[in-house]
């Protein structure tokens, strides 16, 4: 043994994945891809690296301090740091290539990383992948919609029942805090407080104000409009009412409407969206509707997708003010909930079958197998010529649903002893016959 051996250890907040979960995750990207590419979306990829002074300033202070910084120049221009998420670099990617055709919908699946705490249990790591997808150059609420549409539709596939995407939009909360009494300005301020709403109760969000100087009467007018109890069917149209002269939440009020009849328009279920008048996501990006899926009997969960309209983002690399809006789907955190709640089942191979053989009829196994990996099908040989038994216990590991058994007695025959390792069921069939089954 070597005398300085290295200890094999993960960076915290890091994850190894082996085949077992690789298969899942696999399997939950290409859900993701199939509906992105339905509704029009097309991949791009960006670079791990960019310069600090393009991802600095975009995400709000508390955000920025999470960045991976590198030790690349520090202190100059040229100081480079690992992507906090990928918002920020397709902004980028917009600004460098004007030609690309408006709108323009991408799709995108890449890790990002976090100087975070990491939270296995709510699927929260230093690195993760994100799934985004955004469209640029349309004002209409109807992209917007597209992007809810997706979200609900993802999750559903993937078995999620009881989810609720909650929507608001920040002009809604601007005229709120107008509507409060209190200056544009304290915007920010008022929304990280109300944001908290979900997890704590408005006595204590009332507690932090005060301690931040706010009057009672501000708080009692605040607790007024976040604790108006509205059947969902009517909620728009009594904030309607009750922010009536304020012309950016009526602007904000507008969008919602339009949005909400798109969303019906779209065949997006009813129960799967609402209105939160108490979201406001925190990135400082966001100008417009913004939106984020949770699921209720599960609070300790955090959020499985996030998002919004963001139309002065770009304009700070391009000059020129474009329209955008998207959403990220945390695959890390819908694969830990798919695990949490049982939801993932046992990892099928992606061998379709394992072709067993003695060391006289390995060269005929090799030939078989290039004939079915020629039409498709997935297949292994056995590499060692050992006992039936530990091949057999190899697919059963590796949950291979067919074992193939070739001996002389099936060279001469030019047939196969198929067994299902599901059912136990074992037939003799020719080659042809095989495929045609396994290829339905």
């Amino acid at each position: 043994m070597a005398k300085n051996r290295i200890k094999p250890r993960l960076f915290k907040g890091a994850r190894d994945f082996l085949p077992e979960q690789m298969i899942h995750r696999e399997n939950i990207l290409a859900t993701m891809r199939a509906v992105f590419q339905k509704y029009g979306f097309e991949p791009i990829e960006t670079p791990a690296i960019e310069y600090l002074e393009v991802l600095s300033g975009k995400y709000g202070n508390e955000a920025d301090r999470l960045i991976y910084r590198l030790n690349y120049k520090t202190g100059t221009k040229d100081e480079a740091a690992l992507h906090y998420d990928l918002t920020v670099p397709f902004s980028r990617v917009i600004a460098m290539n004007p030609h690309l055709p408006r709108p323009f919908k991408r799709y995108q699946i890449q890790p990002v990383w976090r100087a975070d705490r990491p939270q296995p249990r709510q699927g929260r790591f230093r690195e993760f992948y994100q799934c985004d997808i955004d469209a640029i150059g349309s004002t209409s609420m109807m992209v917007d919609a597209e992007i809810i549409a997706i979200c609900s539709e993802i999750l559903t596939e993937l078995g999620f029942k009881g989810f609720l995407i909650k929507i608001n939009n920040r002009k809604i909360l601007n005229g709120l805090v107008q509507y409060i009494g209190l200056d544009a300005s304290y915007t920010q301020e008022v929304c990280r407080s109300i944001d908290k709403l979900d997890k704590v109760s408005f006595e204590v969000v009332a507690d932090e104000l005060k301690g931040k100087g706010f009057t009672d009467e501000t708080i009692a007018k605040l607790k007024s409009v976040i604790e108006l109890e509205v059947e969902q069917t009517n909620v728009l149209e009594k904030f309607g009412e009750l922010l009536a002269g304020i012309p950016l939440a009526e602007e904000g009020l507008k969008e919602t409407t339009d949005l909400f009849n798109y969303l019906e328009a779209m065949g997006v279920p009813r129960e799967n969206f609402s209105f939160e008048i108490s979201l406001a996501r925190g990135l400082d990006y966001y100008t417009g509707p913004i939106f984020e899926t949770v699921l209720p009997k599960h609070p300790h969960i955090g959020s499985l997708t996030g998002g919004g309209r963001y139309d002065e983002l770009i304009g700070l690399f391009s000059g020129v003010e474009t329209p955008a809006v998207g959403t990220s789907l945390g695959l890390d955190r819908i694969f830990a909930t798919m695990q949490q709640l049982n939801m993932l089942g046992d990892a099928k191979s992606r061998t379709q079958a394992l072709i067993l053989h003695f060391p006289d009829t390995v060269m005929y196994c090799l030939d078989i197998a290039k004939k079915m990996r020629a039409v498709g099908i997935n297949v292994e040989v056995f590499p060692n010529s050992t006992k039936i038994k530990k091949q057999f216990s190899y697919a059963n590991k590796k949950h291979i649903p067919y074992v193939i058994v070739i001996g002389g007695r099936e060279v001469e025959s030019g047939l196969m002893a198929v067994k299902n390792l599901a059912t136990g069921e074992q037939e003799t069939i020719t080659l042809e016959t095989f495929i045609e089954q396994i290829k339905g």
